[in-house]
């Protein structure tokens, strides 16, 4: 028995169809980005003073930037539950779930009371709405990459899995932007309380993108895809059937994360609290990177159709590794110049060179009625390991040292492009593909 096969569309059906399909996948990357970028930048220079007991500043500082990990111990639930339905139940309802769920949670935190007006009760919330902010996160991405991925003709699945990356440095724009703008007159208005207004938009985001996402048809892939073998969809089955792919799309989330975090939270945290950089100077440099990574993600995923998406991870994962030290060493002026350039290239160029690749590379490595259990599993274990783990281990590291050395954060940078080029040479999608895409 077979699903509701498609009726054949025209050319401009099939043109209208894709339209949404980038927009309903752009619109939600770029929620989870905003989301989770605003984050990152509040726990790093907000959330000590407004949630947790200041009598031990370094102490509070910690912890609130410990609360942006604990969203990565969720995303492994979200992304295997919601991959998993996904499978079950179709792309577009998924979709449509874990949006309204991370965004809401991410209003909510807008609304949280301080620490002086409610105690312990202020960490609490701010932890309980960040783990259901990750659940969301976590299956965010796997639905999107999937979504675009399937939606795709053949000659054009670089371009469409790049779709993402596009929404990602969107989200990343629109984050820095707002945050800029509550500070290009002082801090004095975002410590204040003005950190809480780009938390409260999100409340009309959800709306929007909800709406958006209901309209989105059911991918064409999944629609002709046999009932009896999205039945089959598990977890047994993934690890039974794709174990290799699951090891690929492991190391290279591990590797991928770890720098991207490093370029994207880390560094914020480290010219904060080391280097005395303003929390201007540290958005307008993640502004521009954006805007360039707009350009860049595009021109990424057109590569990935003129050679392969293998082919770009390489070439990415080995110039972020080479890039590892000069990024640390130009952070570590403290000057103006140098903290934009450093954030330019890697967050505006080498991060979407390695990120634009995956929404192809990723979905190829699965057959349809697995692909989105196999992503959202394989990938969000990566990301959660990585993702929380490396810039916080990355600031530990330099606020253990007595003088504040960043030698081990260029080792990690280095490991972790190594890590993004062994797993894109390991790739298992020629299994499940007729295309190098």
């Amino acid at each position: 028995m077979q699903t509701a096969t498609p009726v054949k569309e025209t050319p401009a059906e099939a043109k209208k169809r894709n339209r949404k399909v980038a927009v309903a996948t752009i619109v939600g990357s770029m929620l989870e980005w905003y989301d989770f970028y605003l984050y990152a930048t509040m726990a790093s220079i907000i959330f000590a003073r407004v949630f947790f007991d200041n009598s031990d500043p370094n102490a509070a500082g910690l912890a609130a930037f410990s609360t942006f990990a604990i969203g990565f111990i969720a995303r492994p639930f979200g992304g295997i539950f919601f991959g998993y339905l996904g499978d079950k139940l179709g792309r577009k309802r998924m979709l449509a779930y874990t949006f309204a769920l991370m965004g809401i949670c991410t209003a909510c935190i807008g609304l949280i009371p301080s620490y002086d007006m409610i105690g312990l009760w202020a960490p609490v919330l701010l932890v309980i709405f960040r783990i259901a902010q990750g659940l969301g996160a976590g299956a965010e991405l796997a639905g999107a990459a999937v979504t675009s991925y399937e939606h795709a003709d053949e000659s054009r699945k670089g371009r469409q899995g790049a779709w993402p990356a596009l929404g990602l440095n969107l989200g990343l724009l629109l984050s820095s932007l707002t945050i800029y703008a509550l500070t290009m007159f002082g801090d004095d208005f975002l410590l204040n309380g003005g950190w809480r207004i780009p938390f409260i938009l999100s409340f009309a985001l959800v709306f929007i993108g909800v709406w958006v996402r209901r309209s989105l048809p059911e991918t064409p892939e999944y629609a002709q895809t046999n009932v009896q073998e999205h039945k089959r969809a598990s977890l047994k089955e993934l690890f039974a059937t794709s174990l290799p792919s699951v090891i690929v799309v492991f190391v290279l989330a591990i590797g991928y994360n770890s720098l991207s975090y490093i370029y994207k939270t880390f560094s914020l945290a480290y010219l904060t609290q080391f280097q005395g950089v303003s929390p201007s100077v540290t958005s307008l440099s993640v502004t521009i990177a954006s805007l360039i990574a707009i350009f860049a993600v595009p021109t990424f995923g057109w590569l990935c159709d003129r050679y392969s998406s293998r082919a770009v991870l390489v070439v990415g994962g080995l110039l972020a590794g080479a890039f590892g030290y000069p990024f640390m060493a130009l952070l570590g002026t403290g000057q103006d110049t140098a903290v934009y350039l450093a954030l330019i290239i890697g967050t505006g160029v080498i991060a979407p060179m390695m990120f634009a690749p995956q929404g192809s590379f990723l979905s190829r490595q699965f057959p349809v009625y697995i692909r989105s259990t196999g992503v959202g599993t394989s990938r969000e274990i990566g990301t959660a390991i990585a993702g929380g783990l490396a810039p916080l281990g990355a600031l530990t590291l330099v606020a253990n040292s007595p003088t504040n050395s960043t030698t081990g954060v260029v080792i990690i940078l280095v490991i972790s492009g190594l890590l993004v080029t062994v797993a894109a040479l390991f790739d298992q999608g020629y299994r499940y593909s007729t295309g190098k895409n």
